[in-house]
């Protein structure tokens, strides 16, 4: 059985769904050169580098409620997704994880949404439209990090970098109560950048600080599981746009399975989920977990999968972690 979530924002505690679902799932990645990364310094849509506070000012103030609510939301397809390679990442070490961190100064009991989850805004290069997709903060040196689909991050198959790229926590129907941080360098696997190959479908980002403040002190961030088994408990966090049009954040619960070497479950989370953590010991009263991979696809079955979080991530972990 799946549990099905979203939040009812004239209610106190979010709105349950049960479903009853068959949830395929798996993990995946290759190995090297494929789980290689590249980072990429953020850009505007004209090219120019987001190098300064007020370059990223520039890239909140872009982000009107209009172009928001007016943003497509991109799947892997639409991305450039063309295969996985079929060599999933294997385990090679005892599973691990990173601690989770409470945002500063802020004690909060039963939730029913998590400012650990929000939006990601950007702009396609290849077509100059702007899409939404989902991420999550996650807690590392700098404070100062995302998480979220490679597909959101960078067009894949030789495409390029996304741009204009902005995260909004807590994103609800338009209102942004932690406000808006824009990116500051992006990294993603070579796999996909140079194949679109679904097993490298993970991107970590880098955002600038906001009035002084980092994204993790403001909102708290997850930690990060690696090398787990392929069968967890998850809770899966995001915005879909085939639920409330993508302007209320939702939840799904359920037990992965392995699918070809990637997570699977049968949540049926559509375009704009993309990116939106599968997170290990989620815990209800502080809106905290491990993220344990990030939304990547959906078949015509509803059956959702994330990428595996082996050894590769946790080195992307190490790489962008400690940047500021």
């Amino acid at each position: 059985m799946r549990l099905f979530r979203h939040v009812l924002l004239s209610l106190p505690a979010a709105a349950l769904l049960s479903l009853a679902a068959v949830a395929p799932a798996s993990a995946q990645q290759a190995p090297s050169p494929d789980g290689s990364t590249t980072a990429s310094p953020a850009r505007t849509a004209d090219g120019a580098r987001v190098d300064t506070l007020s370059s990223a000012k520039e890239v909140e103030e872009y982000w009107t409620p209009e172009r928001m609510r007016n943003a497509q939301p991109l799947t892997a397809e639409d991305a450039g997704a063309k295969r996985s390679s079929g060599t999933a990442e294997q385990p090679t070490g005892t599973p691990g994880d990173t601690p989770a961190a409470a945002p500063s100064g802020d004690v909060r009991t039963k939730i029913d949404e998590t400012p650990v989850a929000g939006k990601v805004f950007f702009t396609k290069p290849s077509d100059g439209k702007d899409y939404v997709c989902s991420a999550s903060a996650l807690n590392s040196d700098s404070k100062q990090m995302a998480i979220t689909a490679g597909h959101c991050a960078h067009e894949g198959n030789g495409g390029d970098w996304m741009e204009n790229w902005a995260y909004a926590p807590e994103y609800r129907n338009g209102d942004r109560p932690y406000g808006t941080f824009a990116a500051k360098q992006l990294r993603t696997f070579n796999g996909w950048i140079d194949n679109g190959d679904l097993n490298w479908d993970v991107a970590m980002v880098t955002t600038w600080p906001q009035d002084d403040d980092k994204l993790v002190n403001r909102t708290g961030g997850n930690g990060l599981s690696w090398n787990y088994s392929r069968e967890q408990d998850i809770t899966i966090n995001g915005y879909p746009g085939n639920r409330d049009n993508g302007e209320l954040q939702w939840y799904c619960t359920g037990t992965t399975s392995d699918s070809d070497g990637k997570l699977a479950l049968g949540c049926d989370f559509g375009g704009g989920s993309s990116g939106g953590p599968w997170m290990r010991e989620f815990d209800e009263s502080s809106g905290l977990g491990n993220t344990n991979g990030v939304m990547s696809t959906v078949d015509s079955n509803g059956v959702n999968r994330s990428s595996y979080f082996g050894d590769s991530v946790k080195a992307m972990f190490d790489e962008q972690g400690p940047v500021t």
